[in-house]
């Protein structure tokens, strides 16, 4: 077949410099299509509940809260990070379309690292957003306004472009000579710079930084946000208030655990890859592009009494 003798070719050195083949569950290519059914379901929901999220929240005036904004924040950029991926995945699993040019590489890597780095920045928002309400609930409304919402995105925003704008840069100055089959479902960062065929040290060094800068000081500050908050519970009055109080945290607390768990579980096998078979590895990375955004909009619509009401209703086919 002319895809076979394509990937053929690029694992030479005179291949085409352009063209990158991404890698899907090796060694599984004749389930590929049974495999595309479960992978093409949880996309399914995922884009669904969030766009329904995303409808209630905008339709009913009661959600027009802090949290909800940054709820809507989350399920937005749920929906990029779904929709930048899994379609080509699933391309890959119907019709075998391995190919990827450099250029919608590098679009598909800026769009996911940045927007997983926003991510991590709503999630520290939103636990901002707890902390104020539990230890300062008088002075809510003054100190998350509007104005002060619209800053916060934008800044989380900001933060993801100015950290990823270079990475497309520094990985265009590097000479890809050898493969070009990348082992990953997607473009992501350190999966092509290990195909360039000269010193990389500097684009590791700096994919490890923005890392720990983001994963580090975002969980460090969600952390210390969560102390503060526990602290000033126990000091309620009855065991009630206290179960109560903590209630309001429980959908963010899901949300961090569905968003943060599969990182550090694919980071955790990435470090030890010679001792796990690659279409573990790549399944979970998979899974890891589809659970969170799957999730968050069942988490928040189970937990949430009024996502879960004003949904019920839309189901329905009542209004308010």
């Amino acid at each position: 077949m002319p895809q076979q003798d394509n990937l053929s070719s690029s694992n030479g050195t005179g291949s085409d410099p352009s063209v990158f083949f991404l890698t899907v569950i090796p060694g599984m290519e004749a389930l590929h299509l049974w495999i595309s059914i479960p992978f093409c379901s949880v996309f399914t929901v995922a884009l669904l509940g969030n766009c329904i999220l995303l409808y209630v929240i905008k339709t009913e005036p009661s959600l027009h809260k802090p949290m909800f904004y940054f709820l809507a924040m989350l399920a937005v950029i749920d929906l990029v990070l779904s929709t930048t991926t899994v379609p080509k995945i699933l391309s890959i699993f119907w019709f075998n379309s391995r190919e990827i040019s450099f250029n919608a590489c590098l679009v598909q890597m800026f769009f996911l690292h940045s927007f997983s780095i926003m991510q991590s920045a709503v999630l520290l928002a939103m636990a901002f957003d707890r902390y104020v309400a539990i230890c300062n609930p008088l002075r809510y409304t003054t100190i998350l306004t509007n104005s002060v919402i619209a800053k916060i995105g934008l800044a989380a925003l900001a933060r993801a472009v100015l950290l990823m704008v270079s990475v497309p840069f520094l990985l265009r100055r590097l000479p890809f000579c050898r493969s070009h089959v990348i082992s990953h479902c997607c473009c992501e960062h350190m999966a092509v710079v290990k195909l360039a065929c000269a010193d990389t040290r500097f684009n590791n060094v700096y994919g490890i930084i923005v890392t720990l800068f983001i994963m580090g000081l975002d969980l460090i500050f969600i952390f210390l946000s969560y102390v503060k908050i526990l602290r000033a519970v126990l000091r309620l009055g009855s065991k009630e208030e206290q179960l109560k109080a903590l209630s309001t945290c429980g959908s963010h607390l899901c949300a961090i655990l569905v968003v943060y768990t599969p990182v550090v579980l694919s980071s955790t096998i990435h470090r030890f890859r010679r001792h796990v078979t690659p279409h573990v590895h790549i399944l979970l990375a998979s899974f890891y592009l589809l659970f969170s955004p799957m999730m968050n909009p069942i988490v928040y619509s189970m937990k949430t009494k009024q996502i879960r009401d004003r949904v019920l209703l839309l189901f329905r086919g009542k209004s308010f």
